[in-house]
Parts: structure tokens; sequence; C-alpha cells
């Protein structure tokens, strides 16, 4: 499995594309980012740019290539 190369810290308005899009729900940008005392992050919520859901997602989760595109594609 290849990863996306992902600064925690540059999450916050980053956009992704769902390799296998469910509901029509392809393109996504991160809307919130939240760290603890240690500069873990704690909270990361996605935003599908068509249907504005929000989604809490493991921020880990976008290191995976096989979900996940960095930038909109």
């Amino acid at each position: 499995m290849s990863s996306n190369q992902i600064n925690p810290r540059k999450l916050l308005n980053s956009k992704w594309t769902a390799v296998t899009p469910t509901q029509k729900e392809k393109h996504f940008i991160v809307t919130q980012i939240e760290f603890d005392e240690e500069g873990d992050v704690t909270s990361c919520l996605i935003e599908a740019i068509m249907s504005k859901r929000i989604f809490h997602i493991e921020w880990q989760e976008l290191k995976n290539q096989d979900q996940w595109v960095q930038g909109w594609k």
C-alpha cells in the first residue's frame, strides 16, 4: 500500500478526492482539526463539497491512497 505524505499541521482546508465515491460525494475539504497538548491530532472533520455533509474521520485514513487522493481530481 502506498501512502500519501501528510503533515497534520497542514491538513486544515486541504482538499481530498475519494477514490470510491459514496452517495455521489467525491470531493472533500478538511474543515476542522483539533490537537492535544502534545500536538497530536485528536479530531478531524471533512466536509463533502456537493452535499455539505460533515464527517468525522481518523486523519491517518487520508494516508491510504487506495481510499484518498490529495487534491480534487
